[in-house]
């Protein structure tokens, strides 16, 4: 049977689950990356975990990164691969065969947002802007966040993912039509257990919502039908690009990292097959209705309207700009091509237009306008909702509204400018961000 799709840059994984009749409630917590100038909602994770088994103790909350010494971070990191291990000899996580797993969340802000578990084949995935890899990432990688993440990658047998990688399916043709087969399959008088069963069914702390998942080997109908559809779609790709990194590029620029340390001691045939080549990752087709693109603002400090009015125009010299006294919300692609952003100090709002614009997306025209202005007196923070821009903003401090991301055109605009500008966009709330639940040998 195979379980690896090279064609697509797919394997389908031996899952790590949680042993049946533990409290996934509390096994289930939410990425390593959330909530990370928070540490009263940690502190709630950790009332609500307890002494039970969870992947609490599986993981380092970066939350206390900046506050905890190298001394405490090692001996977290210790726990951390005893836990593991513990975890595994007592038979608390046990492997399914190779397959994948169908998912569907609800939450308080979405009824459904489905999605697929798979692996990745990191040989062909590559965050550099530009490239034509099957697996691209959405913006740039800050080199600096890597070696820090391989450490501790380094020391775990198991990886947990909380990656986010988009398909463009407009026609809604690999994940819904698998999740729908399974679900009814599971609802049957008599369940064909040779395609595919309910694995996971449970509420998620901290208002995380609820999740079920179905498990389908590889081999069956289902599975097939999985890789015929993302066959499809690449075929329909003008240059190759099937996976666009949602969230968790740096996690998967880790992995990547990580196997290329390990790679050149190993034979030709472990190359092929070796765990750690392959990432985990949950897959989420752009186009489902659960999945929200918001855009993320900008509030400029130090940053005066006479300045920024000032800098603008010598910035935008050869952009035919104009700075128009309106509360008119800012516009990515104008009929006439023009983009543009709507500019607060809080008490009165201003448009700027953007004639010729010399980026594709309107937050990559302000971005490197900003960039421009950057010194020791003035700097920008990356904010979202347009009531947290309007409440930071004053005198001094401007706040810049951007138009959201469309997803018709992502996965274009990736192909032709190569990345997003940084801080463009977040999939969804806080809260509904992955928690961990699998996990995979690497």
């Amino acid at each position: 049977m195979n379980s690896i799709y090279s064609d697509i840059a797919v394997a389908a994984p031996k899952i790590l689950l949680p042993k049946s009749g533990l409290d996934l409630k509390k096994w289930a917590v939410i990425a390593c990356d959330q909530f990370t100038s928070e540490p009263k909602y940690w502190e709630a994770v950790e009332n609500e975990v307890g002494e039970a088994p969870s992947t609490l103790r599986m993981f380092l909350p970066e939350v206390y990164l900046e506050s905890e010494t190298p001394e405490q971070i090692d001996a977290r990191l210790s726990a951390i691969t005893s836990s593991i291990t513990k975890y595994i000899d007592e038979g608390i996580l046990s492997e399914l065969e190779p397959g994948f797993i169908l998912l569907d969340r609800q939450t308080k802000y979405n009824s459904s947002r489905k999605g697929l578990m798979l692996s990745l084949d990191l040989e062909q995935y590559d965050f550099t802007p530009g490239n034509k890899s099957r697996i691209r990432a959405t913006e740039g990688t800050v080199l600096s966040r890597i070696p820090p993440r391989v450490r501790i990658r380094e020391r775990a047998p198991i990886e947990m993912p909380h990656i986010m990688v988009l398909i463009n399916d407009p026609e809604k043709t690999v994940i819904e039509p698998a999740l729908l087969a399974l679900a009814a399959n599971t609802a049957a008088s008599t369940p064909n257990e040779a395609l595919g069963k309910l694995v996971y069914d449970t509420d998620l702390m901290c208002e995380g919502g609820h999740i079920r998942g179905f498990f389908t080997p590889a081999g069956s109908s289902v599975s097939e039908s999985i890789i015929s559809a993302l066959r499809a779609l690449l075929a329909k790709s003008e240059d190759g690009f099937l996976f666009a990194v949602g969230d968790g590029n740096h996690s998967l620029a880790t992995a990547k990292k990580h196997w290329e340390n390990i790679r050149d001691g190993l034979s030709d045939e472990e190359k092929e097959t070796h765990p750690a080549r392959y990432c985990l990752v949950e897959v989420v087709n752009i186009h489902d209705d659960g999945l929200q693109f918001e855009p993320i603002h900008r509030v400029t400090f130090g940053l005066t309207k006479e300045t920024f009015l000032s800098a603008a125009k010598e910035y935008f010299a050869n952009n035919d700009i104009a700075i128009e006294r309106s509360s008119a919300f800012a516009k990515e692609g104008c009929a006439d091509g023009s983009q543009t952003i709507l500019v607060t100090d809080g008490s009165e709002d201003f448009t700027l237009v953007i004639g010729k614009p010399s980026h594709t997306l309107a937050v990559g025209s302000l971005q490197g306008f900003l960039d421009s202005i950057e010194s020791s007196e003035i700097h920008t923070d990356y904010i979202h909702g347009e009531d947290s821009v309007r409440s930071l903003s004053a005198a001094d401090k401007l706040g810049f509204l951007l138009p959201d991301v469309s997803k018709n055109s992502f996965f274009e605009t990736i192909s032709k400018e190569g990345v997003f500008p940084r801080k463009t966009f977040s999939m969804g709330e806080a809260v509904e961000k992955r928690y961990y639940l699998e996990a995979k040998k690497i």
